[in-house]
């Protein structure tokens, strides 16, 4: 079925900002019969586990890389430099291991696919992806969100 790149915390790797995981019998059962990547963006940018929070600010991942929005914490520090390189080390874990596809965290800065956190804090959601998610889309990799989380 070929390899898919999957964000660590999907797969049990308690690397979210929160230090908690998200995998689910859901997703293993998704993954079933592929070869497996698992990576996380925002610790491969050199971001520590757990984090403070962090949400887009003035547009989504596609905006960051093309220089006009970017990521901040929740106490306004900005990490654009740390999501941008974890989705370049992201692009290149997927090239060097054959994925075509992605199956990503929903609603991250890094790896949301259609709707991420608007970047006020309070929940609410916005159309857009992440920045790991909109570079590995620019570069042919199908990515989906995770079903079930």
């Amino acid at each position: 079925m070929g390899t898919i790149l999957v964000s660590a915390c999907l797969r049990g790797v308690p690397c979210r900002f929160d230090g908690q995981h998200k995998a689910s019998s859901e997703i293993n059962e998704t993954l079933d019969g592929h070869d497996v990547v698992s990576f996380c963006p925002e610790v491969a940018g050199g971001l520590t586990t757990p984090r403070r929070p962090a949400e887009l600010s003035g547009g989504d991942g596609h905006d960051v890389l093309d220089g006009t929005a970017r990521v901040v914490e929740d106490t306004g520090r900005d990490v654009t430099a740390e999501f941008v390189d974890g989705a370049r080390r992201a692009l290149a874990a997927a090239q060097h291991a054959g994925c075509t596809e992605a199956l990503l965290m929903p609603r991250s800065p890094s790896c949301g696919r259609g709707a991420v956190y608007d970047g006020s804090f309070t929940g609410e959601l916005v159309p857009g992806d992440g920045v790991t998610a909109a570079l590995l889309s620019r570069n042919g990799i199908a990515v989906r969100p995770a079903p079930g989380t």
